[in-house]
C-alpha cells in the first residue's frame, strides 16, 4: 500500500485529482475503451471535485469517455432529492464537466426490487470491463462507503443499515434532524471496492487519526473494513497530517522517506 502524506486538506485533494488526471489521461480512453472510475459522496471528496472541473474547465482532462460508478444511496430518496447522490454529484461534479449521462451509473434509492437493483450495479461494473480507480473517503470508524464496522471485507453491492454515528454524521443533509436520516442505504461492497484495478482512499482531519492508524500499522479485520487495503496490489492511501497525528513517529518518518525518494 501507498501512503501518501500531505500537510493539509487542500494538498490532499490537489494530490488526489492530479493522480485521478494523471490516470485518466495516461489511460487514453475512447468511446470503445473508457475510463471506469468510482467516486464517493461526502465532504472529504468536495475539493477533489472542484479541481477535477478546474482541470476539465482548462482542457486538461476530459470526462468524455469516462463511466463513472457512484458509491452510494439512501434507499427512499428520490433521484431529485437535494440529499441524494445524484443531486451531489451534479452539484460538485457533474453538471460542470463534458460528461455524458449515458455513463453515469447511481443507484436506484426508490426501487422495489433491492436485490435486482444491486445485482444490475454488479453487472454494469462487470460488462465495462471492470473499474480502472475506485477513489473513497474514510469514516471515523474506519468505514468505507456504508460498509460499516464488522461489514464483511469480501462484500458487494446490497442493502446496509447504518449505524447511529453514521446518522449523526449525515444529519446535517436533513436539517440536523436525525430521524430524517434513512437508516438504509444501498452501497457497493468493500469487496466491490477492492476488486478495482485500483483503489484510492483519502483522509483528513484529526477525527479520522484512528481510522489511519487502523488502515496503515493495524491488523486486517472488519472491524475497520478500510484496512482491507493493506492487501490490494495498487491501494493508495492519501491523507494529511492530522489524520496521521497517531501513528507511530518511525512510521511517519519511513513513508515520508519513501515519498520522498520515489520515481
Amino acid at each position: 500500500m501507498r501512503v501518501i502524506i500531505k500537510q493539509d486538506y487542500e494538498e490532499v485533494t490537489d494530490w488526489a485529482a492530479t493522480y485521478i488526471a494523471y490516470r485518466i489521461n495516461r489511460f487514453r480512453p475512447t468511446p470503445e475503451k473508457p475510463f471506469v472510475l468510482g467516486l464517493p459522496m461526502g465532504d472529504t471528496p468536495k475539493g477533489m471535485y472542484k479541481k477535477l472541473v478546474e482541470l476539465n474547465r482548462k482542457g486538461k482532462l476530459s470526462f468524455a469517455n469516462v463511466v463513472i460508478f457512484c458509491m452510494n444511496e439512501f434507499i427512499g430518496l428520490e433521484k431529485n432529492a437535494p440529499q441524494s447522490c445524484r443531486s451531489y454529484m451534479d452539484e460538485y461534479l457533474l453538471k460542470h464537466i463534458d460528461s455524458k449521462e449515458a455513463n453515469i451509473y447511481i443507484l436506484d434509492g426508490r426501487t422495489k426490487n433491492y436485490e435486482k437493483e444491486c445485482a444490475n450495479f454488479e453487472l454494469a461494473i462487470r460488462q465495462k470491463g471492470g473499474i480502472d480507480l475506485f477513489v473513497g473517503g474514510v469514516g471515523a470508524d474506519g468505514h468505507i462507503a456504508f460498509n460499516e464496522p464488522f461489514s464483511s471485507l469480501n462484500s458487494h453491492t446490497r442493502v446496509k443499515t447504518l449505524t447511529t454515528g453514521t446518522m449523526q454524521a449525515k444529519a446535517k443533509l436533513f436539517d440536523n434532524d436525525i430521524t430524517k436520516v434513512p437508516h438504509t442505504v444501498l452501497t457497493v461492497g468493500t469487496g466491490t471496492v477492492m476488486e478495482a484495478k485500483e483503489v484510492m482512499i483519502l483522509a483528513t482531519g484529526i477525527t479520522k487519526a484512528e481510522a489511519t492508524k487502523a488502515a496503515i500499522e493495524g491488523s486486517i479485520n472488519h472491524r475497520w473494513a478500510v484496512s482491507a487495503l493493506q492487501l490490494h496490489r495498487h491501494g493508495i492511501y492519501v491523507c494529511d497530517e492530522d489524520a496521521a497525528s497517531k501513528l507511530e513517529r518511525e512510521t511517519i518518518v519511513y513513508l515520508k522517506d519513501i515519498e520522498r525518494n520515489a520515481y
